[in-house]
């Protein structure tokens, strides 16, 4: 079994073990240790994307004519079981996860509009959506509805198969941070989680999308 987990932050002037999205993709790797699955953290932060300018070309290449990185990082979730796609908050996701986002939905939507029983390749994969932000619980709900939702109606759009986590939280979990304060002159605040209580809420969720793979 493989699985990728995207690691969906933009900031840059962190180093991995200071990025919460990228933590958050080796909790989930962490709880599935003890199964036979073959792992892989796509990082964002190093890859080099464009946005898609619709110039229709995918149509017939299934692939962006424009972008090789994108279409390194499609493949990969093409030949995976299952995929995890970890979100900060921003505007209200990332940048590059639009961009990879908006160029699967085209390559998709090109063909499902002339032929409604389309599916795509990666048609049911199962997908999990772990989204964070700077807020404690009182945010969380707007993480949902901004991040998680977001997200799913692309995966919805793209024909994976979205693993909910409980009936409230349909379109995956949300992280709330402990405390956040800025230190000195520092411009970004300083963000404390609880990991213990965080990592068991992964590894739950983990294990739901696992079980849903094929």
């Amino acid at each position: 079994m493989k699985l990728i987990c995207i690691s969906s932050s933009n900031i840059v002037n962190k180093n991995l073990e200071e990025s919460t999205s990228y933590l958050i993709c080796k909790s989930i790797i962490n709880s599935l240790e003890s199964k036979n699955i073959q792992s892989e953290i796509i990082d964002l932060r190093m890859c080099t994307l464009n946005p898609c300018t619709g110039c229709g070309r995918c149509y017939a290449a299934h692939r962006c004519c424009c972008d090789t990185e994108f279409n390194t990082i499609y493949e990969k979730i093409i030949n995976s079981n299952a995929v995890f796609i970890v979100s900060a908050h921003y505007a209200p996701i990332p940048a590059k996860l639009s961009m990879i986002l908006e160029k699967m939905e085209q390559i998709t939507f090109l063909h499902w509009g002339r032929n409604n029983s389309y599916q795509s390749e990666v048609y049911g994969i199962a997908t999990g959506i772990i989204s964070h932000g700077g807020g404690a619980d009182w945010a969380l709900q707007e993480y949902k509805r901004m991040v998680n939702d977001t997200i799913g109606n692309a995966l919805n759009t793209i024909q994976m198969k979205l693993i909910p986590y409980l009936k409230d939280w349909n379109t995956g979990i949300s992280l709330p941070v402990k405390s956040a304060q800025f230190i000195n002159e520092d411009i970004f605040p300083k963000q404390e989680y609880d990991w213990e209580g965080i990592n068991k809420i992964i590894a739950e969720y983990a294990n739901m999308v696992i079980r849903e793979a094929k």
